[in-house]
């Protein structure tokens, strides 16, 4: 009963479900700051995140199988996990997207996973290596996004600090266009490919396939999900990144994106999942701290920690309980 065709069907629709709201929840990861800096308009900045969210979704599948094989072991895997732990997700999305609070998406899926899978066969399904990985690269991430913009706004300061300040935006003006399409491609390359991994890990469960591989369906479904999300807009997060955190000029949109990108791209290469949100978040702030420290709303900061930090012991939790809970039933 576990495994009906029918709970793959669910698995499918929850994860269509979850990649919408990721796009819809992490809209502002890709544009967030070229609103806020008045570069691009609102609908013009939300259509083209949109549009390269899904170029970018359609570009690899090396993170989609990090989180399809290489946290817990496929062959341990049941719709019920899959299910539960996409219905974590989208819950703690859902409750963080109503506070503005610019969680981690990618926290929220891989943590309720693992939760999902010990309530399923055990603690002994998870591949610590695998997790390991994750872990490493979402932790390290922030501070490589903070370090880089940092380094990025002092070296274009440094550049143009002499330039007349209304030369200085006009040309950043055009030049954030380009980071900001560079970003929403980043987001969608990384992010999307989680649930990629998410639904494949549900066919092979289901059909028991010897090898993991992303087919063309899924890329396409994930890819359109986020797409849709994303030109729907998550306006909270905007107004938090982009107005509340820290008070941003073209030239600070600039350098935030394109640390972010950079960052993002690179891992998306080598297979790591990042959370997205950290990273355009801790780069918002390095590039506000270049100026002085007192330039970031560090309270603002201070709750988005917070929240990044509850983030995984929340989802696992909850993914357990909902596990637990299907199962009396199923």
């Amino acid at each position: 009963m576990h495994d009906t065709f029918f709970l793959l069907i669910c698995v499918i629709v929850l994860a269509t479900i979850f990649d919408f709201i990721n796009g819809f929840h992490d809209t502002a990861n890709a544009i967030a700051t070229s609103v806020s800096t008045r570069v691009l308009s609102p609908k013009t900045a939300v259509l083209m995140a949109a549009f390269l969210n899904m170029a970018g979704a359609l570009a690899g599948t090396a993170v989609a199988k990090t989180v399809g094989a290489g946290i817990i072991e496929p062959s341990c895997v049941t719709q019920i996990t899959v299910i539960s732990a996409l219905l974590s997700a989208i819950i703690w999305d859902l409750i963080t997207w109503y506070f503005g609070l610019p969680t981690s998406s990618s926290h929220a899926i891989l943590s309720s996973l693992v939760g999902a899978a010990i309530a399923t066969s055990g603690a002994q399904v998870i591949i610590h290596k695998g997790v390991n990985k994750v872990l490493l690269g979402l932790m390290l991430s922030p501070l490589v996004g903070f370090l880089l913009g940092l380094l990025l706004m002092m070296l274009l300061m440094w550049v143009f600090g002499r330039f007349p300040v209304t030369r200085v935006n006009k040309l950043f003006n055009k030049l954030q266009i380009g980071s900001a399409a560079f970003m929403a491609f980043s987001h969608g390359n990384n992010d999307a490919q989680k649930t990629m991994g998410i639904i494949t890990m549900a066919l092979v469960s289901y059909y028991n396939l010897p090898d993991f591989h992303v087919p063309q369906w899924v890329i396409v479904l994930c890819a359109s999900a986020m797409a849709l999300g994303t030109a729907l807009g998550g306006w909270r997060i905007i107004k938090t990144l982009g107005v509340r955190l820290v008070h941003l000029r073209p030239i600070h949109g600039f350098a935030a994106e394109a640390s972010a990108a950079t960052v993002i791209e690179i891992a998306s290469k080598i297979g790591l999942p990042l959370s997205t949100t950290h990273v355009i978040s801790s780069t918002i702030m390095g590039v506000g701290a270049s100026k002085r420290l007192s330039a970031v709303r560090w309270g603002i900061g201070g709750n988005i920690i917070i929240a990044w930090i509850l983030t995984i012991p929340a989802c696992a939790v909850l993914a357990w309980v909902i596990c637990k809970v299907i199962t009396l039933f199923v």
